[in-house]
């Protein structure tokens, strides 16, 4: 009696091991199936982005994303699909790419390459200082992250130099604005707009003519003393430059308050002289 119990619990847990390893089996095969599918796919997209078709590789690739999101081929699939985007420059698709793959695979460890094209993307669509400001911004903020973010990257150092670029366009915007308040002869927001050249973009080749202006303005609206500042400024970091010699024929028409072309006081910098104006 015993042993018929014994025959039957072994039959039961051989019948229920059984079934077991093979539900376990199944989704392993289904797993790699789905895996190898993926890779085909990936490896199409691969062959259409080297013949030049980005909107058909960017397909596959998110064709190979969406068959298995779980494998390491997914991110890889999505930075594909949006460099694809952004080599053809299909700007706000890879935007698209680079955005929802931040989102989605946050620790990835090629982040730092995402936040890069993704500052890329808006860096290309700048066209001057006349357009609209949001792509110059945009840049802007994902350079400035890549540098603190990811140091010692070699994105971080390119970003450092696309920054540079990035401050000339932005006080070249701030020199156009003032121009068109002067041309319109509004003198206190020109005034405010040359102002912010000087204390924000002082490292730019728009200081010069930002200093003279502030001279002519000032001397313009009957502030000679703020003129003549302005003119010691100018004369002391640039005193070879045409701008010098505008403004020194500007003040050198009035009987008083003349300037001496050749200061001999040579202790102010620009950095001191920006705090009397703030």
């Amino acid at each position: 009696m015993n042993n018929k119990f014994y025959f039957l619990y072994l039959l039961i847990f051989i019948i229920i091991f059984g079934c077991s390893k093979k539900d376990n089996q199944v989704p392993i095969v289904e797993e790699k199936n789905l895996e190898n599918q993926m890779i085909k796919i990936y490896n199409e997209g691969i062959e259409e982005f080297e013949k030049g078709d980005v909107i058909y590789a960017g397909q596959k690739f998110s064709e190979a994303e969406l068959l298995f999101p779980q494998s390491i081929w997914a991110p890889r699939a999505v930075l594909m699909s949006a460099y694809g985007y952004f080599s053809q420059g299909y700007y706000s698709d890879a935007i698209n790419d680079l955005e929802r793959f931040l989102i989605k695979y946050k620790n990835h460890p090629q982040t730092d390459y995402a936040y890069y094209l993704l500052a890329l993307c808006h860096y290309d669509q700048i066209i001057n200082e006349k357009k609209d400001l949001n792509q110059i911004l945009k840049s802007k903020e994902y350079f400035d992250l890549i540098i603190n973010k990811y140091p010692n990257t070699e994105y971080a150092l390119d970003s450092k130099f696309k920054l540079e670029y990035i401050t000339e366009i932005l006080a070249s915007k701030e020199i156009y604005l003032a121009r068109y308040y002067m041309q319109r002869q509004k003198w206190i927001p020109a005034i405010n707009r040359f102002k912010k050249v000087i204390n924000t973009y002082d490292t730019t080749i728009y200081v010069e003519e930002a200093l003279h202006r502030l001279v002519e303005l000032h001397y313009k609206i009957g502030l000679i003393e703020e003129a003549q500042k302005y003119a010691y400024l100018l004369g002391y970091n640039y005193q070879s430059s045409q701008w010098y010699e505008a403004s020194f024929n500007i003040l050198n028409n009035q009987k008083e308050g003349k300037i001496e072309k050749n200061p001999t006081d040579k202790k102010t910098i620009l950095n001191r002289f920006k705090k009397m104006f703030k």
